[in-house]
């Protein structure tokens, strides 16, 4: 089919990749276009799927899943009923017909010839009619609307167009199925999501929800609306990843809810080697379809392009895998895997950043690190760095590595804020610099921020440690009561919930969301300790068993917690036990693992008991904060 033609009331323009109605256009997707000429080029005949893929996808392996989403476009921008179609059938199991017969814009149309007019089979003589004037100015004027249109003259058609289409200011990208006939390919599904949603995640114009939020979501039967309105997004990326060898092909649709309409679909393949230019790929052409820009600079561009060994890409994606699962068994076990698969991605590939950096997370997150690990975090981190300096996940965990083991106020700020300049996204760095702001004693900063990742990861908890800090033990309840209930297992959680009933003096409480923390985190032994101290002897002889129990599992070198059994002991009382653990906080600053050491003594709540005495300005003054 050559040129526009008319599909019943609609005008189809191929070389726009638009149809239009009563003055309404609507642009539709280049191959969703490629489907419809194929259709209209067979009229009244069944066209099979076989067909249709090797008319539209001449050199690309694609299968029924990337049609479906074209017909779909298709019935959507022409308001086709599928159930009751009156203009594209589904032939089961057979193919795709058009119903309605082709015709050419002009035929019968009743255009007026050069002579003018006809009325009553006459013509009107040109002296006679003033109205011919009106008429023609009037079709000069739509002859140049048309010509601003069609050549886009300053931009007049980009923005009726973006005025005419559904605005997307905030996607969540659902995580992508795998469609590999090995079943333990999930990690890499699970790894090239993660890596789009990241790349996303840099467009500077919409909100984009993080990874661990949208996980939730895998194999899930809630319909896209709902998805929609659970994480208050607008538009929804979903797809599948298949790799077969050396290769790998992407699908990925754009839906905008909750009207649930497809607004694009396209299909990607490469070498499992270029997989990081595809992601990027996929990226720029739906930063396209909601009419954002890439806020990402050029550099940054042509370094996340780079080939990659696949080997490294397959280790690497195992690495984060096992980090992923940090919190499911083992700790240092799935840390301990994580960091293997790690060594061999930089081993395959000695220039792939993100290897560095995984592997110098892994080191990092011990229960307990030596001086040795928290040096070769460090190096592997700069040397990330220099791979890809515009990596936010990287400014972030600098940012973190400054503040927590060296106590460099001002540099951590600076490298957080950087971190979000670079992916304003990124709900990790909103996260930390949160802490960050806490720590300093800028609470109403750090409650903003807050805030701010609680949108960016609303399935994940952020409210309850902001609202700690501003001493609203009240609402800090309420918070965590109201998660809880839905995730009975978070172990973190049931920490905060120990706080926020310490706090309020409600004992009992406190005593059992401690053990049931403990417990789910991995110590049942400790944990059953402090509940049976409880039982027996009451709530000081439960915390102070707590707090023994703590220094018992640094004392075997399975963990080094200082600033949580120094809050153990200031609760009770004991200010010289507590001093001594934050004492050995400063001391072994570069040891303390998964807890926060030092960061918080200026504002935590439950060092209330020790801030007259001048051991805590001491401290205060040694880690460089401000009484």
């Amino acid at each position: 089919m050559d040129g526009n033609f008319k599909l019943g009331s609609w005008l189809i323009e191929p070389g726009l990749n638009t149809v239009s109605r009563n003055g309404t256009s609507i642009r539709v997707a280049p191959k969703a276009m490629g489907v419809l000429l194929c259709l209209a080029d067979h009229a009244g005949e069944t066209v099979s799927k076989e067909t249709l893929l090797r008319t539209v996808w001449p050199d690309t392996f694609v299968g029924d899943e990337v049609l479906k989403v074209s017909i779909s476009d298709l019935r959507c921008a022409l308001k086709d009923d599928a159930r009751k179609p009156s203009l594209i059938q589904t032939v089961p199991k057979r193919g795709y017909r058009l119903v309605v017969s082709v015709e050419q814009p002009n035929a019968n149309s009743g255009v007026a010839s050069a002579s003018g007019p006809v009325r009553d089979g006459g013509t009107i003589p040109l002296r006679a009619r003033p109205l011919w004037t009106v008429l023609l100015v009037l079709v000069g004027f739509i002859l140049l609307l048309v010509l601003l249109l069609v050549f886009n003259v300053l931009g007049i058609r980009d923005r009726l167009t973006r005025k005419m289409s559904p605005q997307i200011h905030s996607i969540a990208v659902l995580p992508l199925r795998n469609l590999s006939s090995d079943p333990n390919q999930e990690y890499f599904s699970d790894g090239t999501t993660d890596a789009l949603i990241t790349d996303l995640a840099q467009i500077s114009s919409i909100k984009v929800i993080s990874h661990t939020s949208t996980l939730q979501y895998k194999d899930t039967k809630k319909s896209l609306p709902e998805i929609a309105r659970e994480l208050n997004v607008d538009g929804i990326i979903e797809g599948t990843v298949q790799r077969s060898g050396d290769r790998v092909r992407i699908t990925a649709q754009l839906i905008q809810c909750p009207s649930d309409s497809h607004l694009w679909a396209n299909s990607y393949e490469r070498d499992t080697g270029d997989i990081l230019a595809l992601e990027q790929e996929v990226t720029e052409d739906i930063a396209i379809q909601v009419q954002a820009r890439i806020a990402l600079p050029t550099g940054a561009r042509q370094s996340r392009a780079r080939s990659v060994n696949p080997k490294a890409l397959d280790a690497y994606l195992e690495g984060n895998y096992h980090m992923h699962r940090v919190g499911h068994g083992s700790v240092d076990d799935e840390l301990k895997t994580a960091a293997d698969y790690f060594q061999q991605a930089m081993d395959a590939d000695p220039n792939f950043a993100p290897a560095y950096l995984g592997l110098s997370d892994a080191i990092g997150s011990h229960l307990i690190n030596t001086v040795d690990q928290s040096d070769a975090s460090r190096i592997l981190l700069e040397k990330a760095l220099e791979l890809d300096p515009n990596s936010s996940q990287a400014w972030t965990t600098l940012a973190g590595f400054k503040l927590y083991a060296l106590y460099d106020w001002s540099g951590a700020e600076k490298d957080f804020r950087h971190a979000i300049a670079l992916n304003p996204n990124n709900a990790a760095a909103h996260d930390e610099l949160a802490q960050y702001l806490a720590a300093m004693g800028r609470i109403d900063e750090a409650w903003s921020e807050c805030q701010i990742t609680q949108e960016l990861d609303p399935n994940q908890e952020h409210l309850s440690v902001g609202l700690f800090f501003r001493r609203e033990y009240d609402r800090q309840l309420e918070v965590l009561l109201r998660w809880i209930a839905r995730h009975p297992d978070d172990g973190d959680e049931y920490w905060n919930l120990y706080w926020a009933y310490t706090l309020k003096g409600l004992h009992k409480q406190a005593i059992e969301a401690l053990t049931r923390s403990v417990s789910l985190l991995g110590l049942p032994e400790t944990s059953n300790r402090v509940e049976s101290a409880f039982a027996k002897s009451g709530y000081e002889a439960a915390m102070r068993t707590f707090a023994q129990e703590l220094e018992r599992l640094d004392g075997e070198k399975q963990a080094f917690f200082p600033g949580f059994t120094a809050e153990a002991y200031a609760v009770i009382g004991d200010k010289d036990r507590a001093f001594y653990w934050l004492e050995q906080a400063y001391q072994r600053r570069e040891s303390v693992g998964r807890e926060p050491g030092l960061v918080f003594i200026k504002v935590d709540p439950m060092l209330d008991s020790l801030r007259s005495d001048p051991r805590h300005s001491d401290l205060l003054r040694r880690i460089g904060l401000p009484p």
